[in-house]
C-alpha cells in the first residue's frame, strides 16, 4: 500500500514532491484562515460601535473597506483551494495507480486467495478515496493546531475566569485539550468493535460476491440454497454492524452537540463581567472551535478511521501472500510501460 508509491523511482516526483506541495499548500490555506480570523475580531468590533449609540459612529465607507478587506484575503485563496484539490485528485490517482501495478505484478501468486479481484479493484479504489478525504484531512487538523494553538493562547488571557473553579492562566488551550481527549476516549471505549465488524463485512461480502460471479458462467453455481445461505451471513453482520453503530452514534453526537456550548460556557464570567468586545469573544470562540476540532480528528473520523482499518487488513492479508513469495525466491511479472 505504501511501498509501491513511496518507495519507487518510477513515482518519485508524484510521491515525494507532490507530497510536499500538498503540505505547502496546505499551510498556507491554514495561515489565511488565521488571517480571517482576526478579520473577524475587527470587523465584529466594528459592528458593535455601529449598532452603540449614537447612531453614525460608523460610516458605510468603513463598512464597505472590512468588507472590501475579507475578498482581499479570500480572492487567492480561492484559486489555490480549487488547484490543490484538483492536484489531490491527481496525487491520490497516481498512489492508486502504483498499488494496482504492484498487486497486478503479483497477480499470479494471489489470484486464488478468495476476493483477489476485489482487493485489487475495489479495494485500492476505496483505499485511495479514503486516503484523499481522510489523510487530507488529518494534516490539515495538524497544521490548523500548529497555527492556532499560539493564537488562543493569547487570546485566552482575556479570560478573567472560569466557572466554578475560578482564574487559570491560558485556560481555554486547557479546556480543549480536555474536551477533545475525552471524547476521542468516549468513542474508542463505545467503538472499539466497529473494526472487526467492517473486516467481517467486507468478507461475507466478498464471499456472497464471488459465488455470483460464478454464477454468470456455471450453471451449477449461485444456485439458491447456496446464496440464500450466503446472504444470509451479509445479513446477520449487517444487523450486528447496525446495532452497534446504534450506540456510537448515540453517543457521537450528543459529544458532537454538547461541545458546541464549551467556549460558551467557559467565557461566560468575562462575558457578563464585560471583559471583551463583541468582536473580541467571535475572535475567540471561533480560534477555540479551530483547536478544538483540530484535537477532535479522530473524534470526527472515527467512522471512516473504521473503513480503513477494514480495507487495511484485507489489503495487509493479501499483501503477505506476496512477501512470502518473494521470501522463497518468487519474482514479479514486469508491468509494460505506460
Amino acid at each position: 500500500m505504501f511501498r509501491s508509491f513511496f518507495m519507487s523511482r518510477k513515482w518519485f516526483l508524484w510521491a515525494w514532491i507532490g507530497s510536499v506541495i500538498i503540505v505547502s499548500v496546505t499551510w498556507y490555506k491554514v495561515q489565511v484562515d488565521v488571517q480571517i480570523n482576526e478579520w473577524f475580531g475587527t470587523f465584529y468590533d466594528l459592528v458593535q460601535r455601529a449598532l452603540t449609540p449614537p447612531p453614525g459612529s460608523v460610516t458605510i465607507e468603513e463598512y464597505w473597506a472590512q468588507l472590501l478587506i475579507f475578498l482581499k484575503i479570500v480572492s487567492l485563496y480561492i484559486v489555490i483551494v480549487v488547484i490543490l484539490e484538483f492536484f489531490i485528485k491527481h496525487f491520490i490517482f497516481r498512489w492508486r495507480t502504483a498499488m494496482n501495478d504492484f498487486y497486478m505484478a503479483h497477480w499470479h501468486v494471489v489470484r486464488n486467495i478468495e476476493g483477489a479481484s476485489q482487493r485489487v479493484q475495489d479495494d485500492t479504489m476505496r483505499f485511495a478515496r479514503i486516503m484523499e478525504g481522510l489523510g487530507v484531512s488529518f494534516m490539515r487538523s495538524m497544521m490548523t493546531l500548529a497555527a492556532f494553538l499560539p493564537v488562543l493562547w493569547g487570546l485566552s488571557e482575556h479570560v478573567t475566569e472560569l466557572p466554578w473553579i475560578g482564574p487559570v492562566d491560558h485556560s481555554l488551550v486547557y479546556i480543549a485539550i480536555l474536551s477533545a481527549a475525552s471524547g476521542t476516549v468516549l468513542l474508542a471505549a463505545v467503538g472499539f468493535k466497529l473494526p472487526g465488524l467492517e473486516f467481517r463485512n467486507q468478507k461475507v461480502e466478498a464471499a456472497y460476491r464471488k459465488e455470483l460471479v460464478y454464477g454468470e458462467d456455471y450453471d451449477d453455481r449461485a444456485d439458491p440454497p447456496t446464496v440464500i445461505e450466503l446472504f444470509a451471513n451479509v445479513r446477520k453482520n449487517y444487523f450486528r454492524l447496525f446495532f452497534h453503530y446504534l450506540y456510537f452514534d448515540v453517543a457521537r453526537w450528543s459529544y458532537l452537540q454538547v461541545t458546541v456550548l464549551v467556549p460558551l460556557v467557559a467565557l461566560g464570567p468575562t462575558i457578563v463581567a464585560g471583559a471583551v468586545t463583541f468582536g473580541l469573544m467571535q475572535q475567540i470562540v471561533r480560534a477555540f472551535e479551530r483547536v478544538e476540532g483540530s484535537l477532535q480528528y479522530l473524534v470526527n473520523a472515527w467512522p471512516t478511521i473504521v473503513e480503513l482499518i477494514s480495507v487495511y487488513k484485507r489489503l495487509r492479508a493479501f499483501e503477505e501472500h506476496i512477501w512470502e513469495h518473494e521470501r522463497n525466491g518468487g519474482a514479479p511479472r514486469p508491468m509494460p510501460a505506460e
